[in-house]
């Protein structure tokens, strides 16, 4: 999941305190939440999928097999 997140907002050519400010939170949380150390709520998810034009499923889908193994 993490990888999936910083790789859309760079395509988007947006600064983590970019999407910090675009979704309310601070540049931190983004931080974290690209490193899978924090588990945004869906609301959180929801506005970052808007920001970057992803879905749900694109950006925060875990597949079995990391879900399993507990990567993020």
């Amino acid at each position: 999941m993490k990888n999936k997140i910083k790789i859309a907002r760079v395509s988007m050519d947006l600064t983590q305190q970019q999407l910090a400010d675009k979704v309310g939170v601070t540049r931190q949380t983004i931080s974290l939440i690209e490193k899978g150390k924090y588990n945004p709520s869906l609301k959180l998810c929801l506005q970052i999928c808007y920001t970057v034009n992803k879905t749900l499923d694109e950006l925060f889908w875990l597949e079995r097999e990391e879900w399993r193994n507990g990567k993020n």
